[in-house]
């Protein structure tokens, strides 16, 4: 499902998106306000867990719909995280809009195909109200919601709490991302490939595969 992040539409009564898309709009809408620099968007709400042992509740994609003759970035949400609640979809939304203001300012604040999230990152997202910890695999990526933040977006977060009435199954259980050799993880391929390996293997340090050269990942992510 798309929605184009431009002025509110009206929405059904009843329905289960209308009221959703209605609710992440308004709080873009809202960030914006604080942050000139953020971007218009195409808002997407569809699978997350498409790879197993990875889960993904947001991703930004610079660029990548036609909009007449204007370009605009892709908003993804990932229906799985809608399940934590509206504080953590705020955090999803504002860690997005960072990686939006970075685009804005041409920086490059991500790397090994958009995963692992660089101190530009950081320092963008302390901008825009969140705090990031440094992860070994994906960066400054794992994001939360200080207090203060929450309360200049009360507003919002009801809002958004009210529109929280549904969220999407995994495709990919938790216990299936795992056998009985330990963690499936994947890699930056297309189509993608997996290895299988203990945990204890895979905590030793990162892991390349030899197409991609990218590092075999079983991370929940924020894009």
């Amino acid at each position: 499902m798309t929605a184009t992040l431009t002025p509110s539409r009206q929405t059904q009564p009843g329905t289960v998106t209308g009221p959703l898309v209605a609710a992440i709009e308004a709080t873009w809408f809202a960030i914006q306000d604080k942050h000139p620099e953020v971007p218009h968007v195409v808002l997407m709400l569809g699978n997350g867990s498409q790879r197993p042992g990875q889960l993904t509740y947001g991703h930004f994609h610079d660029a990548k719909w036609a909009v007449g003759t204007d370009r605009l970035p892709e908003l993804f949400i990932g229906g799985e995280g809608l399940r934590r609640g509206a504080r953590d979809l705020l955090g999803t939304l504002l860690h997005e809009a960072t990686h939006g203001v970075a685009a804005i300012r041409g920086v490059k604040d991500t790397s090994r195909q958009g995963r692992y999230h660089n101190a530009k990152f950081r320092d963008i997202a302390a901008e825009l109200g969140i705090a990031v910890t440094k992860d070994p695999k994906i960066g400054w990526s794992p994001t939360t919601v200080p207090d203060l933040t929450a309360a200049d977006y009360l507003d919002q977060v009801a809002e958004l709490e009210d529109a929280l009435t549904a969220y999407r199954l995994s495709d990919v259980p938790a216990d299936k991302a795992k056998s009985n050799n330990g963690i499936v993880a994947t890699c930056g391929c297309d189509p993608v490939r997996k290895i299988r390996l203990s945990k204890t293997t895979y905590e030793l340090g990162p892991i390349y595969c030899g197409v991609c050269d990218q590092t075999f990942t079983g991370d929940v992510q924020e894009g």
